[in-house]
């Protein structure tokens, strides 16, 4: 088969696409991933030998000004008629979307040739370019069980498939729990301000501090964290940059962050307890942490409610019951076999 792949303009559009990309050239597909130039050599580095990349012109179009969000849209348009007359000339036998605004005009092109489409949703949420882009697609690829916003007159079959992690997650799962009092924060690349402001405070707060800290923050705020911490004679350590996610993930009994469609995912796949509080103004990552909660897992925390006293107070009762941990992880433990299942579905 001709499988056309398209990416968003993130890394959590892109790594899934690349999983299974790699998937489908091992099993002897042919497959074309477009991307816009925001990704440009994130898929370059990661796209599979033989894989054809192709550019599309789009951008996010995002809360900006009324300007910028019309020239967004016109960069869409022109890459969708562009790729229409594309496919006269070199039809795929199937479009399969990540999501993001650059893949809304490879499944426009599609549904006006008739070819079926495929679209995967990260978050338990739908965001808004899929939501906008559902009215062409043929079946909709889920990440999590449940997905708030499906459009009520979509016509799209609905698959459960999980989402695609890297190789080190899947081999890392059902790790058990280094039973060890490590906790591991971390607010993705840029770090996240409230994390830093209140699991210190939280942890001196607590009486007994036999814990280890891993904190994962901006680069600006690594000295004023060790300091801190030194001062306060903490175990701890701070670094701007994880270079491996999964292993310290692995090495952690406790993982406190955001709640990233990718990060649940991950903790799900490598089964770990987790306090996710989900950015205040994004509803994709509070049905994230919402649908992780549900498991049993973890909790989901408004950035309102947490507060250095309620943190401590939930540390100090997680780790003076350890059995409670282990329950915990078992609960948070999903199997991932994203990978074979959105495989299996775009070929049968």
């Amino acid at each position: 088969m001709k499988i056309w792949i398209a990416t968003g303009g993130t890394g959590g559009h892109v790594f899934p696409a690349l999983s299974v990309a790699s998937e489908l050239v091992a099993r002897g597909h042919h497959v074309v991933i477009s991307r816009d130039g925001r990704v440009r050599k994130m898929v370059a580095d990661g796209a599979p030998r033989g894989v054809r990349i192709i550019s599309v012109w789009a951008s996010g179009v995002g809360a900006k000004s009324r300007m910028h969000q019309l020239f967004a849209l016109s960069k869409i348009a022109i890459s969708a008629m562009w790729l229409t007359l594309r496919f006269v000339f070199s039809r795929p036998d199937c479009v399969v979307a990540f999501g993001g605004y650059a893949s809304v005009a490879p499944v426009f092109a599609a549904h006006i040739w008739h070819i079926p489409t495929y679209l995967h949703e990260q978050n338990a949420a739908i965001g808004r370019a899929n939501r906008f882009t559902m009215r062409w697609v043929k079946t909709l690829m889920t990440s999590f069980p449940n997905v708030d916003g499906i459009p009520k007159n979509s016509a799209a079959r609905v698959v459960y498939t999980g989402l695609p992690v890297r190789h080190e997650f899947l081999s890392a799962a059902g790790a058990p729990l280094p039973n060890a009092g490590r906790v591991l924060i971390t607010g993705g690349s840029l770090g996240a301000q409230i994390l830093d402001d209140v699991v210190p405070a939280a942890v001196l707060q607590m009486k007994n501090k036999k814990i280890f800290i891993t904190h994962q923050t901006r680069p600006e705020n690594v000295a004023r964290l060790q300091k801190f911490y030194a001062d306060n004679k903490i175990r701890a350590n701070v670094l701007s940059f994880i270079h491996d996610m999964a292993d310290t993930i692995v090495n952690s009994d406790l993982v406190i962050g955001r709640s990233g469609a990718s990060t649940v995912i991950e903790l799900e796949t490598i089964g770990r307890p987790a306090i996710l509080v989900p950015l205040n103004i994004n509803p994709d990552q509070a049905a994230n942490a919402a649908s992780f909660a549900r498991l049993g897992g973890g909790f989901a925390v408004p950035q309102e409610k947490f507060t250095p006293r309620w943190l401590a107070a939930t540390l100090s009762e997680l780790f003076d019951n350890p059995l409670r941990l282990e329950k915990m992880a078992k609960k948070s433990l999903v199997p991932n076999n994203a990978v074979q299942i959105i495989c299996d579905e775009i070929t049968k």
